[in-house]
């Protein structure tokens, strides 16, 4: 990536004290960008943008519940106060509550959607906003390849990425005209805590690899996990200028498992 085109950039990354979230804050760092790091979880954030500044590297800790949109808009309006006008917006917060349909508690449910889908429209909305009288930006949701394929167990976090998915192409559609570009990028499985969570043992991440018949789940071609660095590359394409007449696509970061659907 040529570093001067992304030198002083100011960028927002959600979830950025989860696996995914702090590589790509680093990636963006590493690269010259501003990053306004934003994640629930203060004492983590803080944590880990210390650990960035040491690095010498510029990042700076905004905690907040991006399902609270009032909350939302009010440190939006705070980052471009101290820092500067956004030009990139990473997406990437995200949660999983495993369960049947038939078991599944209406709070998961509730609580999968308002930060999956309900607050990427809230960052999106607010920074989106902010973008277009200055007629450039880009967004990038992190979605999931669960967004385009059953997953048993998996209801409430497929439909809100699939939701989150279509929402950003949509939104790309209408943003277009202001010159801001918005795409998804859809990791598979990755190794984080949250894959992690789904391992019932010491086999799950063979499982993982070579799939399970018994709920429908094919393996992984390329016969590895993606390391959060594989999705972080994809994200830091979209948000440069390499990407610079790309938009409302959505690349699948799975190492094939969800055999290009």
């Amino acid at each position: 990536m040529d570093i001067n085109k992304m030198k002083d950039k100011v960028a927002v990354v959600t979830g950025a004290a989860g696996g995914i979230g702090q590589t790509v804050v680093e990636k963006l760092a590493e690269n010259g960008v501003i990053v306004a790091a934003v994640d629930k979880d203060a004492v983590a954030l803080a944590r880990f943008v210390n650990t960035m500044n040491e690095k010498g590297l510029q990042a700076s800790a905004f905690p907040v519940d991006i399902s609270d949109h009032v909350a939302v808009d009010e440190i939006i309006a705070a980052i471009e106060r101290d820092i500067g006008p956004i030009e990139i917006l990473i997406n990437v917060a995200g949660v999983l509550h495993l369960d049947s349909v038939e078991s599944l508690k209406k709070a998961d449910w509730d609580a999968t959607f308002a930060v999956n889908t309900t607050g990427v429209f809230h960052v999106s909305q607010s920074v989106s906003g902010r973008m277009i009288p200055r007629r450039k930006g880009t967004i990038v949701t992190v979605s999931s390849n669960a967004a385009n394929i059953p997953r048993m167990s998996m209801a409430a976090y497929a439909a809100s990425k699939a939701a989150a998915t279509m929402f950003t192409k949509c939104m790309g559609l209408e943003l277009a005209q202001y010159n801001i570009r918005c795409n998804i990028v859809s990791p598979g499985s990755t190794e984080t805590e949250m894959l992690k969570m789904l391992w019932k043992d010491e086999h799950g991440e063979r499982e993982t690899i070579e799939g399970l018949s018994n709920t429908y789940r094919v393996g992984i071609p390329l016969q590895k996990i993606a390391k959060p660095t594989d999705v972080a590359e994809a994200v830091l394409f979209f948000a440069s200028d390499q990407a610079a007449h790309i938009t409302m696509q959505d690349v699948c970061v799975d190492g094939g498992a969800t055999l290009g659907v």
